[in-house]
């Protein structure tokens, strides 16, 4: 593609305009301001703009730099995304390093990828492709794996502006498993961007290394992690598990994604089954199965993700509770009528106190038949408050005996079953990190074929988060409920959540 010649007076619009905050600050602007979307005789003349997955990327950078901006301590911004084939991974890669480069004036832009065919031949055979589009193209040198400022911008850049250029690049990094340490990069006060392709194949020490590239306190820090999910182990996997809480993540069904090739997914689905490891990560964008040990298949969470909810207002309402036990678990209260889950609310870092006057909110907000508290560790003494002040509340203990111990090893076991059955009908909102809890314990059932289910330390092990939401859902199950049979308490027994934390810490 011929490159355009600008006059001085040209460049120097182009530089203003491309540098305003309008476009700089805002990647979406940038991407449909710098292509040639829609032009006769481009390569992007039958395309509008990017493709909405796309544009929500972009439009999270923008909405942490306007977070940021200002702070004292900034963070950075991580995002992984797992997906099927074919979404345009490899065009939003080059989008995102060439505006970092273009509106970062002396940034940094290291890209990695699973391994060096995919790299030079896949990652940055795209980049070559979308810079040559761009309408500043003039600025860059592009090469197998690096791309460079022309010469006459960085002495423009080092003399009008007394700003070093060195550090101004974007590369593409090999890495080594056996030498961690030879990964490590730059430290950048003008900008550091971190870009992971076909992630799940990076080997976790690289990723402990990649940390390190942030450490500078400042504005632009991104960290972004594209795969299709083909390990259900490694730091990519668990982004999206024990690592969550770090991490920005979505989840893309390619059948979703506008423009790409629906039969090419349908035949992928038709031919290994809709289940099958090749239909989960080419298509869905969901991490392979554990398989047979899996207790909670994903295709059943699935499809209580697609059913309309029944709405049937003479079910009965039970709240379930898992409280946090420290570190990076969270409170969860999960609230079920009938076969719908009305609502789920997660609290990080609250003590005793503050619990139970978060339990006391669900209780007077949707009034329930029963209210089932995990009574192990942190529970029993949320249990015993919500009891002294007369609530309708009761525990269950996941290692009581089960009431059909040939089958279930434990009460915990026994509540997971009774969830399994109901999922089969039930209405579930699309909530991921509730679908990574019911989906990640393992059943382990011993030499006599009852079934125990793996615990959460077992789990964290594997890489996988503690399943909060699952084990709240679970202990709505713990008791039979047949009817609404609420009463108001008195009002005599109110007291403020104030005024109990008052009594509380008196006691």
């Amino acid at each position: 593609m011929q490159k355009t010649i600008y006059t001085s007076a040209e460049e120097q619009t182009l530089m203003t305009r491309l540098w305003s905050p309008a476009i700089a600050n805002d990647p979406e602007a940038f991407v449909l301001f710098a292509f040639p979307w829609g032009q006769p005789n481009t390569p992007l003349a039958k395309f509008s703009g990017p493709r909405k997955w796309q544009r929500e990327i972009l439009r999270d950078i923008t909405k942490h730099i306007k977070v940021n901006e200002g702070k004292v301590n900034m963070d950075t911004l991580r995002e992984a995304v797992s997906s099927g084939r074919g979404i345009g991974k490899s065009a939003l890669v080059s989008w995102l390093i060439l505006w970092m480069l273009s509106t970062r004036i002396g940034s940094t832009v290291i890209v990695s990828a699973n391994s060096e065919a995919q790299l030079r031949s896949v990652t940055w055979g795209e980049l070559t492709k979308w810079q040559a589009m761009i309408i500043n193209s003039h600025w860059w040198e592009i090469s197998a794996t690096k791309i460079v400022p022309a010469q006459w911008l960085t002495e423009l850049v080092e003399r009008d502006l007394k700003k070093g250029t060195r550090y101004w690049a974007a590369e593409g990094k090999l890495w080594s498993e056996e030498n961690p340490d030879a990964y490590a990069g730059v430290h950048n006060h003008d900008g550091m961007m971190l870009i992971f392709d076909e992630a799940s194949g990076i080997a976790d020490a690289i990723w402990s290394v990649g940390a390190g590239f942030f450490t500078e306190n400042i504005l632009d820090r991104y960290w972004f992690a594209f795969s299709n999910p083909r390990r259900n182990s490694g730091y990519f996997f668990e982004t999206f598990n024990s690592k969550r809480d770090f991490w920005q993540t979505r989840q893309i069904d390619a059948r979703t994604v506008e423009g790409t090739d629906k039969q090419v997914y349908e035949q992928i689905i038709a031919e290994y089954g809709e289940d099958s490891i090749q239909a989960r990560v080419e298509v869905y964008g969901d991490f392979p199965s554990a398989g047979e040990d899996q207790f909670i298949s994903p295709m059943i969470v699935e499809d209580a993700f697609k059913r309309p909810k029944y709405k049937d207002e003479t079910a009965p309402i039970v709240i379930g509770v898992d409280p946090a036990r420290g570190g990076l678990d969270s409170t969860v209260i999960v609230v079920r009528r009938g076969r719908d889950i009305v609502a789920i609310k997660r609290y990080k870092g609250e003590d005793t106190m503050s619990i139970v006057g978060r339990v006391i909110d669900a209780i007077d907000e949707f009034k329930p038949t029963l209210t089932v508290i995990d009574e192990g560790g942190l529970g029993y003494g949320i249990l015993d408050r919500l009891n002294e002040q007369r609530y309708k509340v009761r525990g269950v203990n996941f290692g009581w005996k089960a009431k059909n111990p040939v089958m279930w090893g434990n009460k915990r076991a026994e509540m997971w079953g009774a969830m399994r059955e109901w999922l089969k009908t039930a209405s579930i909102p699309q909530d991921k990190m509730l679908k990574d809890d019911l989906v990640g314990p393992m059943k382990k059932p011993n030499s006599a074929g009852t079934i125990f289910l793996e615990g959460k330390k077992e789990m964290k092990s594997r890489g996988l988060a503690s399943p909060d939401a699952a084990d709240a859902l679970a202990v709505t199950f713990a008791y039979p409920v047949a009817h609404r049979e609420y009463v108001e308490r008195p009002r005599t027994l109110t007291m403020s959540r104030e005024s109990m934390a008052g009594s509380w810490m008196g006691a």
